[in-house]
C-alpha cells in the first residue's frame, strides 16, 4: 500500500467523504458542510527585546457558522500553517456537534517557536494578534471564542480577555470571549485536566461495552489493561493519571527525547518530576531507555494513546503496532492509510474528533459560567449539605446505628464546581460514546468507528442547516 502524502485537510476531508455515503443529505449541503467559511490570514509587525522588528503571521479559521458562537484552540507553533488551521477548525465543528455543545468550528494559529521568545515578547505578540482580531470582528462571546491549545495555555489565555476587555469596555460578557482563563480571571475548575479526564472517560465507556470487547479480544472494563502514551504535555499527562487511578498499568510513557518501559508500571507524577530534575524522561529508575521514541508506538499493549502530534502513526509503522485499542488523544494522529491497515486488523480506533473533546466541552462549561455570572455549585452547595445530613439524622435515629465517618463526609458532601464540571464531562463522554456505537450497530457497512462518529456529526450539522431554512 503507498504512504501517499496528505494535506491535514485533505485527511479531514477523505474521512468526511468516506462517511458521507453513509447519510441521505444533498450534495449541495455535504459541499456547505465541509467548506471554511472564513479565513483571516494575517502578517503584523512586532518590536522585539533586542530592538529588531519581526513580523507574524498569524490565522483565525472559523470553518462553521451553523452555530455560534464558533470555538477553537490558538496554538503557537512553527508548524502553523493555513492547512492544518483550516484542518483543526473542521474538526473543531464536527467535534462540537458529536458532543453536543452549541458551537460552530474554529481554530486559530501563530506560526513561532514559543520557547525562542522572553515573556514580554510573548505578550506583545498575543495582545497584538487579539488586537487584530477585535478590528475584524473575529472573537467575542457571541462571535468568536478561542482557546488554549499547543504551545499556550492560561497565561496567553489572560492576555488575550484582558486586551478584548480594554477595547470593548462595558462589554458586560466580555469575560466569555475566550476559555481556558485563569480562575481568578473567570476561568472554571477542572479546565486544565479536561481533555485527558475525557480521554479517560471515553475509552472507559469503550471498554464498558461487551460487543466492541468481544471485537478486540479483551475483557471488559480499564482495570488491569496496559497503556501506552505519547506524550507527557497536558493531555498525556493526565490521560495516563486517570487511567492508572482507574486501575490500568501504563507500562510506557513516550515523549521527544525517547521513551521509557517499565513493565510493572509507571507513575506518571514520578516521570515529570525526573523529566524536569533531568530535562529528559529517560534514564527514569526502575525503568527501561527505548532510544527511538517512535518505537514505543510498536510496543505490546492493551490501548495506545498518541497524546502529541498529527500523523505520527501512518502506512509505514501501522503494520507494527500491536495494540487492541488505539485512543487518539492528539489531533489527526493517524493518517487515512493507517485506519485502514488499523480496520483490516481489527484494532479498535477511538478516533480523535470526539475522544479528546473534554477541552471544549470544559470550556463550554467556562463560557456559560461567564455568562451566568456565578460560579457553579455557588446557589445549591450548602442546600444539598444541609439536606443530605438532615436525611442522614432521621435515618441514623430510626435505625439507632451510626454511619462511619469516612460515609458521613461522602454522603454529606454537596457537590463543588470541580464535582459538577467533572460530572458533566462524563456525562458528555458516555453519552456520545454510545451515541457513536449505537450509528456503528445500526449500519453494519460502516467500516470502522471514526466513520461512524463523522456521520453522527454530519446528521447534527446538517439539521442545523435545514431547520435554519438554508437547505429545503
Amino acid at each position: 500500500m503507498s504512504n501517499q502524502q496528505y494535506s491535514f485537510f485533505e485527511s479531514v476531508e477523505k474521512s468526511f467523504d468516506k462517511a458521507a455515503k453513509f447519510t441521505k443529505w444533498d450534495k449541495g449541503l455535504l459541499e456547505q458542510i465541509k467548506a471554511c467559511n472564513s479565513i483571516y490570514s494575517m502578517k503584523f509587525p512586532v518590536k522585539m527585546d533586542d530592538g529588531r522588528i519581526e513580523v507574524i503571521e498569524a490565522y483565525r479559521i472559523q470553518h462553521s457558522q451553523h452555530k455560534t458562537p464558533c470555538k477553537g484552540g490558538i496554538r503557537f507553533s512553527l508548524a502553523v500553517n493555513q492547512d492544518e488551521v483550516m484542518a483543526l477548525a473542521s474538526l473543531m465543528t464536527y467535534k462540537c456537534a458529536i458532543v453536543n455543545v452549541p458551537f460552530g468550528g474554529a481554530k486559530g494559529g501563530i506560526k513561532i517557536s514559543p520557547r525562542e521568545h522572553s515573556a514580554y515578547e510573548l505578550e506583545k505578540i498575543t495582545r497584538r494578534y487579539t488586537a487584530e482580531l477585535v478590528k475584524k470582528n473575529f472573537i467575542g462571546p457571541g462571535i468568536d471564542v478561542p482557546a488554549p491549545d499547543y504551545g499556550t495555555g492560561e497565561r496567553e489565555m489572560s492576555w488575550i480577555v484582558d486586551t478584548y476587555q480594554s477595547l470593548k469596555p462595558g462589554e458586560i460578557d466580555a469575560a466569555g470571549c475566550v476559555t481556558g482563563k485563569p480562575i481568578s480571571q473567570g476561568g472554571v475548575n477542572g479546565r486544565r485536566e479536561a481533555t485527558g479526564l475525557g480521554v479517560f472517560f471515553g475509552i472507559r465507556e469503550v471498554c464498558n461495552i461487551p460487543e466492541l470487547m468481544k471485537k478486540t479480544g479483551l475483557t471488559p472494563g480499564v482495570v488491569g489493561k496496559s497503556v501506552v502514551v505519547q506524550g507527557l504535555g497536558n493531555v498525556g499527562f493526565y490521560t495516563a493519571k486517570f487511567f492508572r487511578q482507574g486501575g490500568a498499568k501504563i507500562i510506557a510513557i513516550a515523549e521527544y527525547e525517547g521513551a521509557i518501559y517499565n513493565a510493572a508500571g509507571l507513575n506518571e507524577e514520578e516521570v515529570f518530576a525526573h523529566r524536569k530534575a533531568t530535562g529528559s524522561i529517560l534514564n527514569f529508575p526502575g525503568a527501561t531507555n527505548i532510544t527511538n521514541s517512535g518505537d514505543a508506538l510498536e510496543l505490546e499493549c492493551d490501548i495506545l494513546i498518541p497524546a502529541a502530534l498529527e500523523n505520527v502513526i501512518n502506512g509505514t509503522n501501522a503494520g507494527k503496532v500491536k495494540a487492541k485499542i488505539i485512543g487518539e488523544a492528539a489531533n489527526g494522529p493517524l493518517t487515512p492509510e493507517a485506519d485502514e491497515i488499523f480496520a483490516a486488523k481489527g484494532i479498535l480506533v477511538v478516533p480523535d474528533m470526539y475522544l479528546n473533546a473534554g477541552g471544549v466541552t470544559v470550556s463550554y462549561f467556562e463560557w456559560l459560567k461567564n455568562l451566568s455570572h456565578v460560579r457553579y455549585g455557588r446557589m445549591e452547595k450548602r442546600f444539598t449539605e444541609n439536606m443530605n445530613t438532615h436525611i442522614l439524622g432521621q435515618i441514623e435515629n430510626l435505625t439507632g446505628k451510626k454511619v462511619a465517618e469516612s460515609e458521613r463526609n461522602s454522603i454529606m458532601h454537596g457537590a463543588d464546581e470541580i464535582d459538577l464540571v467533572h460530572s458533566g464531562l462524563e456525562e458528555t463522554m458516555i453519552s456520545s460514546t454510545r451515541e457513536i456505537v449505537e450509528i456503528w450497530h445500526s449500519n453494519p457497512e460502516i467500516p470502522d468507528m471514526r466513520t461512524a462518529a463523522y456521520v453522527c456529526a454530519i446528521n447534527k450539522v446538517a439539521i442545523s442547516y435545514v431547520e435554519l431554512g438554508i437547505f429545503p
